[in-house]
């Protein structure tokens, strides 16, 4: 499989000196009923454990009514709060919703069209590594984003012609009235609740973050430089699927409202948890090389691998929660007026 790391040697005569190769049978009982993969289940259990804390205890509008809040209200939100608007507006007062819905929908095409020359080029068991993985769980959110910023379009032109309505008058006219509806500004105002759409998005954006991250520096920091000393070439398909996905992850990220709260580790931990997983189910019911050599169990420094690869996980989710504060210093400086992120 070329897609192992995208690179290609200087003579097709080591062609396959780069190649993953198989230090044991995987399908042998032997081969999992040891110490090493007990210590790795450990681990893996461990994280799922952690995991499913964080999200029982902190996601959703916890202790809210499920209908909406009104806007300026004194009292502190959960952590996990999520409104229907922050999916789709972007991050500036007055810049037309449009305006990402037209990134969205880019990235989203460009994003598609690598993927699919991707399986044109390397076939469909790419999807055997963590890079595509996580390529097209960029990819998902992108078309899904494209999907609700449409929806948050048609709901900010219905917004914007109601407040004119309002603002003139006619809307009184209409209803016989001299003067405003007492109340009508109040109701106005109230935010609806995020529904199961708008929360898979959010999940999926700090997901991806991390995921992001991680396969991205691993590549570029530890892949890259090692290969390069046995004199391989990196192909372009490779340098865009491994750079366009942070560039328009970036870019979404500057651009819209979404919240970034710490707790949602617990759904990149998950994802990575599940990739283990379904590659131990794999290997456990057919002979096969491991794609990344940290996740072979017949080594001894397993469990030490293991471990690493999820320690692995803080500090690249912390590269991007650092990105969003970094983002809201420099966008409460510039448009101290207009800027309207939850911190």
């Amino acid at each position: 499989m070329r897609s192992f790391t995208g690179l290609s040697p200087a003579s097709s005569s080591r062609r396959d000196s780069w190649q993953p190769v198989m230090t044991a049978d995987t399908t042998t009982p032997s081969y999992w009923l040891n110490w090493r993969f007990l210590l790795c289940l450990i681990w893996v259990l461990m994280a799922l454990v952690f995991a499913s804390t964080l999200i029982t205890k902190y996601e959703g509008p916890r202790g809210k009514p499920r209908r909406g809040r009104r806007e300026n209200q004194g009292e502190r939100e959960p952590a996990g709060m999520l409104y229907e608007d922050e999916v789709w507006k972007p991050c500036v007062k007055g810049v037309h919703p449009g305006w990402l819905l037209a990134f969205r929908l880019i990235s989203f095409f460009v994003l598609v069209v690598l993927l699919l020359l991707n399986v044109h080029v390397d076939g469909g068991d790419i999807f055997y590594f963590y890079t595509q993985w996580t390529f097209t769980l960029v990819t998902i959110y992108f078309g899904l984003g494209s999907l609700l910023s449409i929806y948050g379009c048609y709901q900010y032109e219905e917004k914007e012609r109601g407040d004119h309505r309002m603002n003139s008058g006619e809307l009184d006219a209409e209803q016989g009235t001299g003067a405003k509806q007492p109340g009508s500004n109040q109701a106005h105002n109230i935010r609806k609740i995020a529904g199961f759409w708008a929360y898979l998005f959010q999940i999926i954006f700090q997901m991806s973050a991390g995921a992001v991250m991680l396969t991205d520096c691993v590549f570029w920091f530890i892949i890259v430089p090692f290969l390069a000393i046995k004199d391989y070439h990196i192909n372009f398909l490779v340098v865009y699927m491994h750079s366009l996905n942070a560039v328009f992850l970036l870019g979404d990220t500057v651009l819209n409202c979404l919240r970034f709260p710490w707790f949602r580790i617990a759904f990149f931990f998950l994802w990575t948890t599940v990739y283990v997983i379904f590659q131990w189910i794999v290997h456990a019911c057919i002979p096969l090389w491991w794609p990344y050599p940290l996740l072979d169990l017949s080594s001894p420094l397993a469990p030490l691998w293991y471990s690493s690869v999820a320690l692995m996980q803080l500090p690249c989710y912390g590269i991007f929660v650092l990105i969003m504060k970094l983002k809201h210093f420099l966008f409460l400086k510039w448009f101290p007026g207009s800027y309207q992120c939850v911190m």
